[in-house]
């Protein structure tokens, strides 16, 4: 699927599924043009009016480009959108969007969605956190994770726990010495 950057986008839009075929084909198109167009177009979308654009926007930014050129500018807007959006599903892609882009700058924003009412953003937290945490693994984020592993979803849960593993689940000092939990 190819075509221009709007087209896209309203291709993408057009499919009411989140996890529709046609939408997904429309942004991996958008994010392997990896360019300045598409960048400005998917942070445009971010501050729309409809939870939708701005899923649309955090879902192209979060893989946008082979080497993520725009990773540097991505993050403001992400981090923005974590500290002031209130719909879940935003939040969820998010998070999601924050574990693709691999950036501990991110950590904050994922240990402060950690503890969102919604099962959905903590899963979402839970995907970030092994992706975020650093190495080594920020002892912050260690005890977020470790929080998740005991989350009353069991999605939640599980993908909690599976991070702790990715990550060793272990603290260690500025020495490289493991800290007890």
């Amino acid at each position: 699927m190819g075509g221009p950057v709007e087209e896209l986008i309203q291709t993408a839009l057009a499919d009411g599924d989140p996890d529709g075929p046609t939408r997904w084909d429309a942004i991996a198109a958008l994010q392997e043009r990896g360019d300045l167009e598409t960048f400005t177009a998917a942070r445009r979308l971010c501050a729309a009016d409809t939870a939708t654009e701005r899923v649309l926007g955090v879902d192209i930014l979060g893989e946008l480009g082979r080497d993520r050129p725009f990773a540097d500018k991505t993050l403001p807007v992400l981090r923005f959108l974590a500290a002031s959006e209130t719909e879940p599903r935003v939040l969820y892609s998010v998070l999601i969007a924050f574990g693709h882009l691999r950036d501990p700058r991110a950590l904050p924003s994922v240990i402060e969605l950690a503890s969102h009412p919604e099962a959905t953003v903590r899963y979402g937290a839970a995907y970030a956190l092994p992706n975020v945490i650093g190495r080594p693994a920020d002892p912050a984020g260690v005890a977020a994770l470790r929080r998740l592993a005991a989350d009353g979803d069991d999605d939640v849960a599980d993908w909690a726990t599976l991070g702790l593993a990715l990550t060793g689940g272990e603290v260690h000092d500025v020495r490289g010495q493991v800290l007890d939990p």
